[in-house]
């Protein structure tokens, strides 16, 4: 199954790419925010199962927003993956990757144009993103993937001024400036997919290839991290957990890379779909 944020209004993508509005073909059971339903996920899973749907209408990528635009906790994960970690700089992680916020008002959907903050170090990220359907403490992982609603694909991107300033690193500002978190185009259901646990991933800036991974090779998957996060916290329905990205950010390149006004930059997650920014310089206020 495949949902989307259209115009406001949750959608069912159909195998044809056409657009299904909600709460008209439910009669109005489930609402058309698309945030909502995750709080009544699995009713909605069964509603869907079968359901008759209406005709669906075309749509354009420019119309869709986050697939869950106000979740009320952003997780993202940082060292996931080997390569990354070892162009960082730093250890593999063995218990617990490092975790930090990216914050709501930083979200946007798969389209969308971003303002570089000035004087900045603006990175590159791609990166799964898994969407939770339920609420989950203390999950075991082995049933770890009954809690998560769906995957989408997400672009964490990184102002590294901002992120490496200070006595202490401030990840979770560097990583949240406006539109640094978009997300999308669709929410894919794990049963969607051959094998959720190895989809292939990559971005390119200008056309030009910057990052290539698959996250099998994630040195935590993401039953794992939903496992790891539970044994703290609950996580709630409609968070949303940036799983960590490959290897090839800016950062980790000789020269350093960066961001520039007019760069485009597209993200990609096997079976989702792509994520395409186009970047131009802070306006002045």
């Amino acid at each position: 199954m495949r949902t989307a944020h259209l115009s406001g209004r949750l959608v069912l993508v159909t195998d044809e790419g056409l657009a299904v509005d909600v709460e008209q073909a439910s009669d109005g059971r489930f609402g058309p925010d698309p945030q909502d339903v995750y709080e009544v996920w699995s009713a909605f899973r069964g509603w869907q199962a079968t359901a008759v749907l209406p005709p669906g209408r075309p749509f354009s990528p420019e119309e869709l927003g986050a697939p869950a635009p106000r979740p009320r906790q952003v997780f993202a994960v940082g060292l996931n993956y080997r390569a990354h970690a070892d162009e960082s700089g730093y250890e593999v992680p063995s218990t617990l990757p490092p975790v930090f916020p990216k914050y709501v008002s930083s979200i946007t959907g798969p389209v969308t144009e971003v303002d570089l903050p000035p004087d900045g170090r603006t990175d590159w990220e791609v990166e799964l993103v898994a969407v939770i359907g339920r609420r989950a403490h203390h999950v075991a992982e082995d049933d770890a993937w009954l809690y998560v609603a769906g995957l989408t694909a997400g672009q964490d991107l990184s102002e590294r001024e901002t992120q490496l300033a200070g006595p202490a690193p401030q990840f979770g500002l560097g990583k949240s400036f406006p539109g640094f978190s978009p997300t999308g185009p669709v929410l894919v259901t794990p049963d969607t997919f051959a094998d959720p646990d190895d989809l292939a991933l990559g971005c390119t800036l200008n056309g030009e290839e910057m990052q290539k991974g698959r996250t099998g090779d994630l040195v935590f998957s993401v039953p794992a991290l939903v496992a790891r996060l539970s044994a703290v916290l609950p996580l709630l329905p409609g968070d949303v957990l940036f799983t960590g990205t490959p290897a090839g950010v800016g950062l980790g390149r000789t020269p350093q890379r960066w961001i520039s006004p007019g760069d485009v930059l597209v993200s990609e997650v096997e079976g989702i779909g792509e994520l395409r920014q186009t970047f131009r310089a802070r306006p002045h206020r």
